[in-house]
């Protein structure tokens, strides 16, 4: 097993920055990528950033491109999810996610409030 343990969330207003950061314990041997999804009440869960441990390649949605930076320690299996000129939008549970051959897993999540 895989556990994760979420920090950073919390409210902010529009154009503020935020950090989160998360870290994994347990079976990681087999992780390949970490990343962070989120979700509004409602809606589905929304893939946000990830990075990939091979070579350090860093995917990002649309919506956060160019604001967000996910950025990791792939000896620690730490990721951290900088989140710059954040959006009400941006509003949601954040989960930090372990990608591993044959299984995900997922943190508790932390809340992220952006006000107007």
């Amino acid at each position: 097993q895989v556990q994760l343990v979420e920090s950073g969330g919390g409210s902010v207003q529009a154009g503020g920055s935020l950090r989160l950061s998360c870290a994994a314990s347990g079976r990681t041997s087999g992780s390949y990528a970490m990343g962070w999804f989120r979700q509004v009440p409602g809606k589905e869960r929304e893939f946000v950033a990830r990075i990939i441990w091979g070579d350090g390649r860093t995917h990002y949605a649309g919506s956060v491109k160019g604001r967000f930076t996910i950025s990791g320690d792939n000896a620690k299996k730490t990721v951290y999810l900088q989140m710059n000129n954040v959006k009400p939008e941006d509003t949601a549970v954040y989960y930090c996610a372990v990608q591993s051959i044959g299984s995900n897993y997922w943190g508790q999540g932390t809340q992220v409030t952006v006000s107007s």
